[in-house]
């Protein structure tokens, strides 16, 4: 992850030096292949010519020039298109270290950048020797632990609790907010809450974020107040459902352009669903909440949840009134995600 972040090459093992495109340092690189995502691969007029059927699957380019990072990164960006509207031609060339590949557009996608390579480059720099098999680490919800909890009053609710989560094999820090008095013998209701810094903090009203936090608070207080229950939130650090800030807010440019949320993360060559359910399963057996009543509107997220172990007796909707600006993101989440609205 720090070597993506700072733009350093990444050497794997039994397959090539791949640079990022994004955040190189190494302004004179070139190559003359690039990977890149099938679904920029799509959008690049290569649609006809990739074997992988997947959006985030990977592709490996060539053009008839080498590619310097000045060319790179329009190919990589679809922010950047009404700029750079004429790229190419590529085509789309064999690809035999698929393993490699996969995993260099998932570390990119957990780093917060844009999936998209140099492969072998020359004037690239020393690389970092990195398998593909590291990629397991980062799915390891079990290494998960409770590292502190502390009272933390709420505008909710003055009886609350915050609890930290930390992982060896992640550097991001989950918290859960325990409302009401925590006992065995009632299921709590939970609220399973991606950071959303532009909704959250800033009020955006581009989607619904805020007001769900807030509501779901709300919601747990009642239950604590008015039937002796208690709640749970979860608040995961997975912004933009697990593509990261900046990219979410590519995302926005892209749909300011006319995309929806959906076809905008395909455009940029990432999933338009990252987010990692085992860790918040992982949390709610730390907290010995392992059967629950969960609130949302997302069956995705009870048969997420299940699979990893958690019972959900209930699902509890939490439907909120749409706005000018969020309504057609709430009309994207219900008919092309599967979301539970009216």
């Amino acid at each position: 992850m720090d070597a993506l972040r700072h733009g350093w090459p990444l050497a794997f093992d039994g397959g090539p030096v791949l640079l990022p495109v994004e955040t190189a340092i190494a302004t004179g690189a070139r190559s003359q292949r690039m990977l890149i995502s099938a679904a920029r691969a799509a959008t690049l007029k290569l649609a006809n010519q990739r074997e992988a059927a997947v959006p985030h699957a990977p592709v490996l380019i060539a053009g008839g020039e080498d590619f310097t990072l000045r060319d790179a990164l329009p190919i990589a960006d679809p922010a950047l298109d009404l700029g750079n509207p004429l790229k190419g031609p590529f085509k789309a060339v064999g690809l035999d270290w698929a393993e490699a590949a996969a995993a260099a557009l998932e570390l990119a996608r957990i780093a917060g950048i844009l999936p998209a390579f140099l492969v072998d480059p020359v004037d690239a720099g020393e690389a970092v020797p990195v398998a593909a098999s590291d990629l397991g680490a980062y799915a390891d919800a079990g290494a998960l632990r409770i590292v502190t909890r502390a009272r933390l009053p709420v505008s909710a609710s003055e009886d609350a609790e915050i609890v930290a989560f930390r992982s060896s094999a992640d550097l991001r820090e989950h918290v859960a907010l325990i409302i009401g008095k925590q006992t065995g013998d009632r299921q709590p209701l939970v609220r399973l809450h991606s950071e959303c810094l532009t909704g959250d903090i800033l009020g955006s009203l581009k989607c619904d974020c805020g007001p769900q936090l807030d509501a779901a608070l709300h919601a747990m207080a009642h239950e604590a107040r008015g039937s002796g229950g208690w709640g749970v939130l979860l608040y995961m650090r997975q912004e933009g459902r697990g593509i990261g800030l900046v990219n979410k807010l590519r995302a926005y440019r892209l749909q300011d352009q006319g995309f929806d949320t959906v076809e905008a993360n395909q455009r940029l060559g990432l999933p338009d669903e990252a987010r990692d359910f085992p860790v918040a399963a992982r949390m709610l057996e730390l907290l010995g909440a392992r059967t629950i009543r969960l609130l949302t509107n997302n069956p995705a997220k009870v048969t997420a949840l299940s699979a990893a172990g958690i019972t959900v007796s209930e699902r509890v909707p939490h439907q909120l009134p749409e706005n000018p600006h969020n309504a057609r993101y709430l009309a994207t989440k219900r008919d092309r995600s599967g979301h539970l609205l009216l």
